[in-house]
């Protein structure tokens, strides 16, 4: 070989060794892109967008569905059926903020002082009549305008338009200050909008949030002159499943259709779109039937009449949801979601009576639904997963969910995903890393106060 070609080899192998280098420091650089660029990206060129994307696909793809669980072989197995067969109603008990490490995202408003927004004169209201019965063939609301989201603000946003429904004068920026502080977030939960509504809106509204509901009870809201907010999943053809709010203000049950305000997709006019029921019901199953109704104080009793004492009362609510759940995986045993709604039922269960067997019942169901394969973003908007893996000592399961998480861009920016694995590192006695993945949760969302209350618990703050 003489000098010339082996020159030229040692330039080959140069580039070669740049290139791998290069391949692994882009990587983390581009999944480290903030989303709200890559969006921006995408409305302005296309073109180059679609080079970017195809990129970052390449060096840091998104895998095809969450890590299928390794449960341990010696682990005790329930009788799923056998819980969902007793009948007993335990009340819940008080919640309360915790002396200690808190393990579960509370569900009920917080007890710390509220600073409200700036007083607000609601505008008139519109004028509510009792449900008729039996329900109209069809009712729109009227005067249920649309507001474009901002860039992942679809919480806000249909916060927002519920609000100026109701005479309220605020913006999707406003109730995003307090929400979601960050534009990244990726996450605002059911449970933090109710709180946010009655709590920091003066009293001039109030504000309930369920899974388990259905199509006949949307009706009965929208009749009865309520819009109703849904949680539902979200296909993009290009993207995959993600999580989204819906505003549903009217129905016509001839043409089998539900009207709706899309804060993503439009259309910008007003005039809303248009989705029939079993399309609705499909990706509305996705994230366990979950709504929530926005209203004035003194119309609770209305509310609380249509909701029904099933709605009402947590467990009562969570026995139907896990039943139901129960019958469509006997219909479709292979349907995933029904697997991971039952999961958060039983895990709901375990949570309002203490009882370990529903928890263990609870891991049991998202195995199968691990098993059988969740969207990669599942996570990003629902955790129960993760209290069912604590509460099982199931510790790697909970860590191994949240790097899969992690290993998102998106997923870095979910609040939850921090605490919860930083509350699986602490039970294994590492308070370093807890400690530095509950400040990371705390960057993501400073208003997360039950992070807070574990940070504080574990460093005396």
């Amino acid at each position: 070989m003489n000098k010339k070609t082996r020159n030229r080899i040692l330039i080959i192998e140069g580039i070669l060794l740049v290139l791998i280098v290069g391949l692994l420091v882009l990587e983390p650089v581009v999944s480290a892109i903030p989303g709200r660029y890559r969006v921006a990206l995408q409305e302005r060129s296309p073109f180059l967008s679609s080079i970017v994307e195809g990129v970052i696909d390449q060096v840091a793809p998104m895998a095809t569905a969450l890590p299928v669980a390794v449960a341990a072989s010696e682990e005790t197995q329930v009788d799923i059926n056998s819980l969902l067969a007793v009948t007993a109603v335990i009340e819940p008990t008080a919640t309360v903020k915790p002396t200690g490490t808190p393990t579960v995202a509370p569900e009920t408003t917080r007890d710390e002082a509220a600073t409200p927004l700036p007083t607000n004169t609601p505008f008139p209201t519109p004028t509510n009549t009792p449900t008729p019965e039996p329900l109209p063939a069809s009712h729109i609301l009227e005067g249920m305008g649309v507001v474009r989201q901002s860039f992942n603000n679809c919480g806000p946003a249909n916060l927002t338009q519920t609000l100026n429904y109701w005479g309220y004068d605020i913006t999707q920026e406003e109730v995003a200050d307090y929400l979601k502080p960050s534009s990244e977030d990726r996450n605002v939960s059911p449970w933090q909008i109710r709180d946010y509504v009655n709590e920091y809106t003066g009293g001039a509204f109030k504000a309930t949030a369920h899974s388990g509901g259905t199509l006949e009870l949307i009706k009965q809201f929208i009749a009865a002159g309520y819009p109703v907010v849904i949680e539902k999943g979200y296909e993009l053809p290009t993207d995959g499943w993600y999580g989204h709010y819906l505003t549903v203000f009217g129905y016509d049950d001839e043409e089998a259709i539900f009207y709706s305000q899309d804060s993503y997709l439009g259309p910008w006019d007003g005039s809303g779109r248009t989705d029939d029921y079993e399309e609705f019901d499909f990706y509305w199953q996705q994230f366990n039937y979950t709504f929530y109704v926005v209203y004035l104080p003194s119309q609770e009793a209305e509310v609380q009449s249509i909701l029904g004492p099933e709605l009402s009362e947590p467990m009562a609510m969570w026995r139907m949801v896990a039943n139901r759940a129960q019958a469509e995986i006997d219909a479709d045993p292979e349907n995933s979601f029904a697997w991971f709604n039952l999961g958060t039922a039983l895990t709901e269960m375990g949570a309002t009576t203490g009882e370990a067997q529903y928890y263990q019942g609870g891991a049991q169901a998202y195995d199968q639904a691990r098993e059988l394969g969740l969207p990669p973003r599942m996570l990003w908007y629902q955790f129960r997963p993760y209290l069912a893996y604590l509460r099982t000592n199931r510790l790697d399961d909970v860590i191994a969910l949240a790097d899969a998480t992690l290993s998102t861009q998106g997923g870095r920016n979910v609040e939850e995903t921090y605490w919860y694995k930083g509350l699986a590192l602490e039970t294994q006695g590492n308070a370093s890393d807890a400690i530095a993945n509950y400040q990371a949760a705390l960057e993501v969302n400073h208003n997360a106060y039950y992070v807070q209350w574990s940070l504080d618990a574990l460093t005396g703050g």
